[in-house]
């Protein structure tokens, strides 16, 4: 199972380097990890993705974690219905001939370019990491100059209306 964790923390200096620490004290490796401010600026969110672990090591991972001071609350997202999104900035050599197709490729995958150089475009696509890794393998033929991805960003879904009993207790991921 790859775990992903929500954990929110006091927005201070040196929190997150406490936590990654505490990863690495334990010998647990980090896949992504995404941090920004949430709605209140006293707090940040981060989002963890961690190697495949056993339950045993993901209840460890998550005791120590609220062991922590600055850490306010530890939610499991891996088996709970979320809203997932990951982005990445995607540099493609593009000579003038060949822009129109670079356009006809990305479309389905809803990319955007959002710069334009003399030889090159950067794309912008949002999703799950499988469309991400699509977009890339269609684009690599055509020369990646640069590649960056920003790793999984997760917030739970809004618990299912007890009214509809198909949607309650059902493991999600929404990916638009």
């Amino acid at each position: 199972m790859t775990p992903v964790l929500s954990v929110l923390v006091h927005n201070k200096p040196g929190v997150l380097n406490r936590i990654t620490a505490l990863f690495m004290r334990k010998g647990f490796n980090i896949q992504s990890l995404t941090v920004c401010i949430t709605e209140n600026p006293e707090i940040s969110r981060m989002t963890i993705v961690m190697s495949d672990m056993d339950e045993a090591a993901l209840e460890q991972v998550m005791k120590q974690l609220h062991k922590q001071i600055d850490v306010l609350k530890v939610t499991d997202l891996t088996d709970q219905a979320m809203v997932a999104r990951e982005l990445a900035l995607i540099r493609v050599s593009s000579p003038i001939a060949e822009r129109a197709i670079i356009h006809s490729l990305i479309e389905p995958f809803r990319a955007n370019v959002v710069d334009v150089g003399r030889e090159t475009v950067t794309v912008q696509v949002t999703g799950d990491a499988e469309k991400i890794d699509a977009l890339i393998a269609l684009l690599r033929p055509y020369g990646i100059r640069e590649l960056a991805r920003t790793g999984l960003t997760a917030l739970q879904r809004e618990a299912a209306s007890s009214a509809d009993p198909k949607r309650a207790g059902e493991a999600q991921v929404l990916h638009i």
